[in-house]
């Protein structure tokens, strides 16, 4: 089951492997020494895997010193340091929380577009064949295909799902879902919320008034709250990641179609820049390619 997990993931970050490590490995064949020239070499290379400037420079520095400090003075030994620098640094702080709660509440917010939908979906599937009973819960009122969409994936997961009209209160709707995850017994309840982030005001009001209604119904310690990013967006998914933060604390986040893109070097600026550990990465169309991330195995497959 592993080795099945590693090789979609290994098939999922093909794109970015090709423009990532071929170019890595290429400066280091036709480098001579471990100089500064190489070192600017690979800065560019990582910048342009979209892995940002500033965690682009800390992996640079990272490296710099694990060369000084193992004394590597071979090329070949480049490689190896930088693909440890990187499994360190996405490895660091990941302490999921996890209150041990039995009951659960999961919000998931996102942008519409970035497979927000799509992810509840996988993830119920997920949760219902490790034997939870779940729910649904569509608060993505202002869109009437969000609510048809998220009913075919509750069909398709054989779980069930609460859902009102278009353009009811989505906070309403979570209350609902609430009342239901508790007669029924659920393990779990997995909240669909709207994300209009042109309209942050009203988009950070809704989302506090969900938040209070779960605090008081379910209790905050049963609660958590998964951003979904789009990885085909490169640096924008950090950028808006932070403006997801102002709105409501987020405890992990779900990076989805990182099998159609080159910039799958944004999950190593996640994690630097935001410090909110990657919790699921969609590499595939399947029910199943929704992995947990595993910072060893995305190491390994990226390089």
């Amino acid at each position: 089951m592993f080795g099945n997990l590693f090789d979609k993931l290994k098939s999922g970050l093909a794109k970015t492997r090709d423009g990532l490590t071929d170019k890595i490995n290429e400066a280091l064949k036709l480098a001579v020494t471990i100089d500064d020239d190489l070192y600017e070499e690979l800065e560019e290379i990582l910048i342009t895997s979209d892995i940002g400037m500033d965690t682009t420079l800390e992996i640079i520095g990272r490296l710099k010193t694990k060369i000084r400090k193992e004394k590597i003075n071979d090329t070949e030994e480049v490689l190896p340091a930088l693909k440890t620098v990187i499994k360190e640094m996405l490895l660091e702080g990941n302490d999921v929380k996890d209150s041990g709660a039995q009951k659960k509440v999961l919000l998931v917010i996102g942008v519409n577009g970035v497979g927000k939908t799509t992810s509840i979906g996988k993830l119920a599937s997920k949760n219902k064949k490790e034997g939870k009973k779940v729910l649904l819960a569509a608060a993505d009122t202002f869109r009437a295909a969000a609510i048809d969409q998220l009913d075919i994936w509750s069909q398709r997961a054989g779980v069930d799902i609460v859902k009102h009209g278009e353009g009811s209160d989505p906070a309403a709707v979570v209350f609902d879902g609430i009342q239901a995850a508790k007669a029924r017994n659920v393990d779990l309840l997995i909240c669909d919320t709207a994300g209009r982030l042109h309209n942050k005001k009203n988009l950070m009001n809704e989302l506090s008034k969900i938040n209070r209604i779960i605090d008081r119904e379910y209790g905050e310690e049963n609660k958590e709250t998964l951003l979904v990013l789009d990885g085909t967006t490169g640096q924008n998914a950090v950028i808006q990641a932070k403006q997801f933060m102002e709105a409501c604390p987020i405890d992990g986040i779900i990076l989805t179609k990182l099998d159609g893109t080159a910039k799958g070097g944004v999950v190593i600026s996640i994690k630097q820049t935001l410090n909110i550990p990657v919790r699921y990465i969609g590499v595939g169309e399947g029910v199943d390619d929704l992995q947990e991330f595993d910072a060893e195995s995305f190491a390994e497959a990226l390089f």
